[in-house]
């Protein structure tokens, strides 16, 4: 099976949809918004003048807005549709951005820019699309620097259970034929393969790799409404409301190349 073929072909199709989308609200990015949301603000607070890598940046808000407080930004993702789409908006927004068109582990493959970047960063529903997380790690540690700094915010695994998928990996991917998660979708399904990944997997690979972690922290509400069931108790934060107490929605990794 070639899951890279079904999913660029899922993400292309995405990033057309997404980028006329309410949730991503590209309108108010053009505008002066930023992307980013309360949890990495807080945590990844000081970007100023380094180079950051985003890793799987779909079409770049986010890039682009680490790149409005002072970072010098890359951003690289599968689909060429969305790299398209990127380089569409940066013009735009007439912002600094470089972004490359390559799944990652190719770009592991890469000799190019080997322990260049000060920091890398993954954010919500990225490695759920990846098979091998020890390469996925490989590729954050050979790219940043001694010294610099890789930083995730992801959706915890936790929900994968309550939603009737397995925790622990499997190395076959599940296959699925869904529709996207914007307000806009239209009720077009398209195949997708994804993995489960535990939350010691993630640790672990990071650790392997030599990724010092330095702070790990979970949340029990998501930035985004993005689950079926989320309510929204406080501004900006979702919560799962079907148990008796709060369940960890998101997680985040703090950490230092060795």
């Amino acid at each position: 099976m070639d899951y890279l073929k079904i999913n660029r072909e899922a993400w292309d199709k995405r990033a057309k949809v997404h980028v006329d989308s309410e949730f991503y609200d590209v309108k108010g990015f053009l505008e002066g918004k930023t992307s980013l949301q309360e949890i990495e603000l807080i945590e990844l607070n000081d970007v100023k003048g380094k180079r950051l890598l985003h890793l799987q940046c779909h079409f770049g808000l986010d890039t682009m807005s680490w790149a409005r407080k002072g970072a010098i930004v890359t951003g690289v993702d599968l689909s060429s549709v969305a790299i398209n789409t990127a380089n569409h908006i940066k013009r735009q927004a007439n912002i600094d951005a470089k972004f490359i068109c390559s799944d990652i582990y190719q770009f592991n493959d890469s000799e190019e820019e080997i322990n260049y970047y000060d920091v890398v960063f993954t954010s919500y529903g990225a490695i759920c699309w990846l098979p091998d997380l020890n390469k996925w790690a490989e590729t954050i540690a050979k790219h940043l620097k001694p010294g610099g700094t890789f930083y995730m915010v992801e959706f915890h695994p936790v929900y994968d259970l309550v939603s009737d998928y397995s925790y622990f990996y499997l190395a076959e991917p599940v296959i699925d034929e869904s529709g996207t998660y914007t307000e806009n979708c239209s009720g077009e399904k398209t195949k997708l393969a994804t993995w489960s990944h535990p939350l010691s997997n993630v640790v672990n690979s990071l650790i392997k790799a030599g990724i010092q972690i330095n702070q790990l922290n979970e949340f029990p509400f998501s930035p985004y409404k993005c689950f079926d069931g989320l309510i929204e108790k406080e501004s900006g934060r979702y919560y799962l409301d079907k148990f008796k107490y709060d369940m960890p929605l998101v997680f985040s990794i703090l950490g230092e190349k060795r």
